[in-house]
């Protein structure tokens, strides 16, 4: 049976079923390298850069300008795994396809379970994210939105009794939410609360998605249009009234303040695997992909450390821990006018972020319904517009739906763990390949550095640097992950020493797995209970039904 369940898909052969669309239609391939960094930068620039960026600095000082160049540096290692195998298989499917030619079947459908988390799961957060940045903004025009349909029932209940209990940090926000519950109808058992923006915004771009790639790439190409625009003009604006003094102190918690934004600052990274999802609708997938990935990712990094020292030098960076850094810095400075510019533009950021990521979840199971392990229904194209259009309906229910009626907090645990495990599984893959001689046909190779000596030698100095001062087995108690993160280090020098292991590739995997460690036993908790629940289809329905095992 282990056979069975590490069964590896043929490279040639998922290039021919993509060709063919697997079912006798294929997806249109329109996507320029343009296009498809555009829809990288959709996806990268969300909400963070108007609320993640606030809270680092506060945290950080103006030295986390140079936490936004770290952690570039660590995507890269990440963004090359993912340009190599894009070039050397052109499908979509993202980190789930290049697990399937890695690693094997079970494996393949981790990942592509993982893979809801982070596309169809968190754009229920980003959903919610809108409908909150919708509402300020429309109540900077004047306009009073029903404050029960723009919230859930559980937040606005919990916001009454808060206030019913009474408390000093009762702030106007919990009150208005309080309001909502007062004054909503009620239908005798409950009381009718939803938020309707969040499900409308999603119905809207999904019915894009559903009527072709070309509408979708051109809606994505005008929101980011404006969404750089905007953020050109805060620059362009704010470089003059940057005041030299605010930057320094330049990094006024040390190191440590400076890290500890390094979770939220790597997630403001995280969408550049999106752009692999359409793989088949690009018309040179082999050589625009991985140019298109490297090239968002260097565009962000730019606009991140330049809008970072913006900020900090408008004010002073122990005033930046607010929801809207952007828009509070310019109304301080008495630009009214550029904080309404910039809440509209929160609204064009996230919208572009939601439309990115409602394309790349359908693609998945498309993909993953042409391998057998989904029903034939996923896997359909529609004969007129060209799009997996069952499975978009489909994302589209699932987004929608929760994001009507569930609070933001409950979807925020489930999303972290399920985008590093695809990380980590695609720079594995990547040396997997290598050391197999398997990825000699690449149009992209990543960039080759022996890691024989370094990755001991690395371990060896980061070790020292973590525990020179310290009690390493009350650390390791604190966060006891962290003993997996030495022992998967150790267990790559020693391979790294033996096969002669690229160095970037096993940066990425250590980088990803850190990242893991920082995360809380909330995240893991429904990550494992999602697996299993994932395990249990896979079982009852796609180690059947797999072409692999027809074969």
């Amino acid at each position: 049976m282990s056979n069975s369940l590490f069964r590896r898909k043929d490279v040639n052969k998922a290039i021919q079923e993509a060709k063919t669309g697997g079912e006798g239609h294929s997806l249109a391939k329109i996507l320029g390298v343009r296009d498809l960094t555009t829809l990288g930068i959709a996806a990268i620039i969300g909400a963070g850069i108007f609320s993640t960026i606030g809270l680092a600095s506060f945290n950080g000082g103006p030295a986390v300008s140079l936490l936004f160049v770290f952690v570039a540096i660590a995507c890269i290692f990440t963004a090359l795994s993912y340009a190599q195998f894009a070039s050397m298989v052109p499908v979509s499917g993202s980190a789930y396809t290049y697990a399937y030619v890695s690693f094997g079947e079970v494996l393949a459908w981790i990942i592509g379970w993982a893979l809801i988390l982070e596309y169809a799961v968190s754009n229920m957060v980003v959903a919610i994210s809108w409908s909150s940045y919708f509402i300020s903004m429309l109540e900077g025009f004047g306009i009073h939105f029903p404050m029960w349909l723009a919230t859930d029932y559980t937040t606005a209940k919990e916001a009454f009794e808060a206030v019913q209990a009474g408390g000093a940090d009762i702030n106007e926000g919990t009150r208005k939410l309080a309001s909502a519950f007062q004054t909503a109808p009620d239908l005798g058992f409950a009381k009718l609360i939803f938020n309707l923006p969040a499900g409308f915004v999603t119905v809207l771009i999904t019915s894009l998605c559903y009527i072709g790639i070309k509408e979708s790439r051109n809606a994505s190409n005008i929101l980011v249009a404006l969404k750089m625009g905007v953020i050109l003009l805060v620059l362009i604006v704010g470089v003059f009234y940057v005041k030299p003094e605010n930057w320094s102190p330049f990094a006024p918690n040390g190191v440590e303040g400076v890290l500890s934004g390094v979770a939220s600052v790597f997630f403001a990274f995280i969408g550049f695997d999106s752009i692999s999802t359409t793989a088949e609708e690009a018309k040179n997938p082999q050589r625009d992909l991985p140019r298109a990935m490297l090239l968002c990712l260097l565009i962000c990094t730019i606009f991140y450390i330049l809008i970072t020292l913006v900020l900090t030098g408008m004010v002073n960076y122990k005033e930046l821990n607010v929801a809207d850094p952007l828009a509070y810095v310019f109304s301080k400075v008495g630009f009214d006018f550029v904080a309404g510019v910039i809440s509209v533009s929160a609204v064009i950021a996230i919208t572009s972020a939601l439309l990115a990521y409602q394309i790349g979840q359908p693609r998945i199971w498309m993909t993953m319904s042409r391998d057998g392990l989904l029903g034939k229904k996923f896997g359909e194209i529609h004969p007129k517009f060209k799009t997996p259009g069952f499975a978009t309906i489909i994302t589209g229910i699932l987004v929608a739906v929760p994001s009507l009626f569930f609070k933001m907090s409950f979807f925020v645990d489930l999303t972290s763990v399920g985008t590093f495990f695809a990380f980590i599984l695609v720079c594995a893959g990547v040396l997997y390949l290598d050391t197999k001689g398997l990825s000699k046909d690449a149009k992209f190779k990543i960039p080759y550095v022996n890691a024989k000596y370094l990755a001991g030698l690395l371990m060896l100095v980061a070790l020292y640097f973590t525990y020179a001062e310290g009690d390493v087995m009350l650390h390791l108690e604190q966060r006891p992950l962290l003993f997996v993160f030495w022992l998967v280090w150790l267990a790559l020098a020693v391979l790294s020493f033996k096969h002669n292991l690229s160095l970037l590739p096993v940066l990425g995997i250590l980088t990803n797995l850190y990242l893991m460690t920082e995360l809380g036993w909330s995240n893991w908790r429904m990550f494992i209970i999602w697996m299993v629940i994932g395990l249990v289809i896979y079982f009852a329905y796609g180690y059947q039904n797999s072409k692999l095992a027809k074969k």
